[in-house]
């Protein structure tokens, strides 16, 4: 599945791709420094109607948000150096938990990911246009 998107309609796109999601859980986005990534995982708690505030974890690592079907954590591992250092964060807890966990940089802990993470890629087309790739695999 792709998905092209600009900040107007980033919103239709997110719905777009909860739909094409299913019931998958550990959700892995790819993509280089200011490709959108954050963005659109802001978009995604939007849609989900996240009642928490939604902030991006660059620092903490994990955050977590209640949205009514649950919890949701937004998960980003830029700063960790491996797969041990995810562990010891409490990453593969989360992916376990049952609750969606949406996952930044997931390229620094490829290892711990369960086997049916959905791979996302999200591009830049043009300074105002992302295109969003689901890899079915």
């Amino acid at each position: 599945m792709q998905l092209s998107f600009t900040l107007e309609t980033i919103h239709e796109a997110a719905r777009q791709f909860w739909a094409a999601v299913g019931d998958r859980k550990v959700l892995a986005f790819h993509g280089q420094m200011g490709a959108g990534k954050t963005t659109f995982v802001h978009a995604l708690c939007d849609v989900k109607d996240v009642t928490s505030t939604v902030g991006s974890p660059t620092f903490s690592i994990i955050n977590e948000y209640a949205w009514p079907g649950g919890q949701l954590f937004h998960i980003d591992l830029y700063r960790l150096k491996d797969e041990e250092e995810a562990i010891r964060a409490g990453v593969e807890d989360c992916f376990y938990s049952g609750n969606i966990c949406l996952v930044e940089w997931p390229e620094r802990a490829e290892g711990i990911f369960p086997e049916n993470t959905l791979q996302v890629h999200i591009s830049v087309t043009d300074p105002a246009t992302r295109l969003l790739q689901i890899d079915e695999k």
